[in-house]
C-alpha cells in the first residue's frame, strides 16, 4: 500500500506503507500522536482517521527531513490518499474468488484496478494493511 501526498501543482510523493515494516521508534511515535495502540492506528489509517493519516505522513516525511515537526505537517484533505499495490489487489481478488461469494462485477472491478496499480517496491508476498 502507498501513502500518496500531492499538493496542488506538485508531483506526487509516494511512500510505501507496510505497517509490519515500520521501525519501533516510528510505531511508538505514531501511537503517541494518535493516542491509539498500533493495531487501532492501522485501522484508523484505512478508515480515514485524520489524526492517523497526518501522523503517518509526518513519519514518512521525517525520514527525508529529520527535523520536521508534527505541527508543520498540514495539508488539504484531497492532497493525501491511500493506494493499494497491484499485489494487494491481486490478493483481494484471489481471496474473493476463494470465498465462493465472488460477484463477477467485483472481480472485473478488481481486474481493472490491477491493470493500473503500481507494483510494490519490495519483494515478497503482499501483507495485510492492518498490523495484528
Amino acid at each position: 500500500m502507498y501513502l500518496v501526498y500531492q499538493s496542488d501543482g506538485a508531483e506526487p510523493q509516494r511512500f510505501l506503507y507496510k505497517p509490519q515494516k515500520l521501525m519501533s521508534a516510528e510505531r511508538e511515535a505514531l501511537e503517541r500522536r494518535s493516542r491509539m495502540d498500533f493495531a487501532d492506528f492501522t485501522k484508523g489509517v484505512l478508515n480515514g482517521n485524520a489524526v492517523c493519516r497526518r501522523a503517518l505522513l509526518w513519519v514518512m516525511l521525517k525520514r527525508e527531513h529529520p527535523t520536521l515537526k508534527y505541527e508543520d505537517v498540514d495539508f488539504a484533505w484531497d492532497e493525501l490518499r491511500l493506494e493499494y499495490s497491484r499485489q494487494e489487489y491481486e490478493l483481494m481478488r484471489d481471496q474473493l474468488i476463494e470465498s465462493g461469494n465472488a460477484d463477477p462485477d467485483q472481480i472485473e472491478q478488481l481486474n481493472r484496478e490491477i491493470a493500473t496499480a503500481i507494483d510494490e517496491e519490495s519483494e515478497g508476498k503482499a501483507l495485510p494493511p492492518i498490523a495484528v
